[in-house]
């Protein structure tokens, strides 16, 4: 499972390749050149390949951790029902006090 800063810049990477081959793309087909065009399309083609992979894997990836931490997150619930229920209270009061600043200075 690769980092998200890894899927980042893999992404990016393809990105840029992407657009310099589309870049050529269009070059080519302004230049009306067809055998220009048929060997720019197979690396744009490999190009948005690899990046449906990458963002495939990353999504997988990163809904793998979120179903761990939610795992996590509903045992120590479990086991500290109290601090939990305390925390909460502590955020949505936070969170009122937060909107009705917000309302009142309209």
């Amino acid at each position: 499972m690769p980092h998200a800063e890894d899927a980042r810049d893999w992404l990016v990477t393809d990105a840029k390749l992407m657009i310099a081959d589309t870049e050529e793309l269009l070059k080519a087909v302004g230049a009306d050149s067809k055998e220009k065009i048929a060997s720019v399309k197979p690396r744009i083609e490999a190009a948005i390949e690899r990046a449906r992979a990458r963002i495939a894997e990353t999504e997988f990836g990163l809904e793998a951790r979120a179903r761990k931490h939610a795992r996590e997150l509903h045992a120590y619930a479990s086991e500290h029902p109290w601090q939990t229920a305390g925390a909460a209270a502590a955020l949505g009061a936070a969170l009122g006090a937060m909107i009705g600043v917000l309302l009142t200075r309209r």
